[in-house]
């Protein structure tokens, strides 16, 4: 389980990232689309049980 974890809270990171990044960059539409990705990969994340309020590593 330990390797789905890591990958669910890289998924979380990565659409963290991208909604920042679209945000800073005024891009509504995919600021939209960056929202729903990480909707989605906290809903899949918290049905697995994954914490996805500890700090992760990256950008």
């Amino acid at each position: 389980m330990a390797g789905f974890a890591e990958a669910a809270l890289e998924r979380v990171r990565v659409a963290r990232a991208r909604l920042a990044a679209a945000h800073e960059a005024g891009d509504a539409f995919e600021e939209a689309q960056a929202a729903e990705e990480l909707e989605d990969a906290l809903r899949v994340a918290h049905d697995h049980g994954v914490d996805t309020d500890v700090p992760t590593e990256g950008p």
